[in-house]
């Protein structure tokens, strides 16, 4: 566990990341992270898109519903 220090900047609050936290999220210097809001009321940061996820967990429906026929267009 790493206990992280609230800085503000400008008008903003930052979190420094320390380099092995961020080597595990596999983030850099100007990489976006999405803040998302747990069901037991905390949250948790990834480098991850939520919404993209969501959208492709749907595209994988489709493409293994449609398979045969997306398999007849591709020929």
């Amino acid at each position: 566990m790493h206990a992280l220090k609230v800085h503000k900047v400008g008008n903003s609050l930052n979190l420094r990341l320390p380099r092995d936290a961020a080597n595990t999220l596999r983030v850099s210097e100007g990489d976006v992270v999405y803040l998302t809001e747990t069901t037991d009321g905390g949250y948790r940061i990834t480098p991850f898109d939520p919404e993209f996820e969501r959208q492709m967990e749907f595209a994988e429906e489709g493409m293994k519903r449609y398979r045969n026929a997306l398999r007849e267009l591709a020929k």
